[in-house]
C-alpha cells in the first residue's frame, strides 16, 4: 500500500482529476500504470486519512478528485466470485473485513454483528457498532457510530 502526505495528496489528486479527463481515451498500459494511484486513494479512504466528502466551516465540502477514483476503480477493476454469507458474491469491491481474524478486528476496534456488509474503501473508526446494514466503499463511518438496519 502506498502511505501519501499532504504534498503527495496534491499529486496524486493530479493524476487521478488527468485520468477521469482522458478516461474514454486510456488504452489498457495506462490503465495498468494509474491502478497504483487508484489504490492509494481508496486506501486513504479506507484508513480515514482521506474523505470524499468532509465537515469545513463553510458546510460540507466535496473532494471531487476522491469521488472520481472510487469511480474509475469501478473501472479497472473486473468482477470476480467472493466468497460471502449467506452466498458468494459477483462483485467488483472484495468485502472490507475479507481475511479478518481477531487481532485484526480487534486493531480495527469495531463490532461487527452478522448481516453488516462493508465494501473495502469505506472507513470504520473505533468503536463504531455495525448492526445488519451496508455500508458502501467510499462511505466514512465515524468513531462511536452505530449503523442499524437496512
Amino acid at each position: 500500500m502506498t502511505v501519501t502526505t499532504p504534498a503527495t495528496d496534491a499529486a496524486l489528486a493530479k493524476r487521478i482529476n488527468e485520468a477521469w479527463e482522458y478516461r474514454a481515451e486510456l488504452g489498457d498500459c495506462d490503465w495498468t500504470s494509474l491502478r497504483g494511484d487508484i489504490a492509494a486513494a481508496i486506501a486513504g479512504i479506507e484508513d480515514g486519512r482521506l474523505r470524499v466528502a468532509e465537515p469545513s466551516s463553510d458546510g460540507w465540502k466535496v473532494n471531487e478528485w476522491l469521488k472520481k477514483a472510487v469511480l474509475l476503480y469501478f473501472r479497472v477493476t473486473d468482477t470476480e466470485v467472493m466468497d460471502g454469507q449467506p452466498a458468494p458474491f459477483w462483485d467488483k469491491v472484495p468485502a472490507r473485513f475479507a481475511g479478518f481474524d481477531a487481532d485484526a478486528f480487534k486493531a480495527v476496534g469495531a463490532r461487527v454483528v452478522p448481516g453488516a456488509i462493508v465494501r473495502r474503501g469505506a472507513h470504520i473508526g473505533r468503536d463504531v457498532v455495525l448492526m445488519p446494514s451496508f455500508v458502501n466503499i467510499g462511505a466514512f463511518v465515524g468513531e462511536g457510530t452505530m449503523v442499524d438496519t437496512w
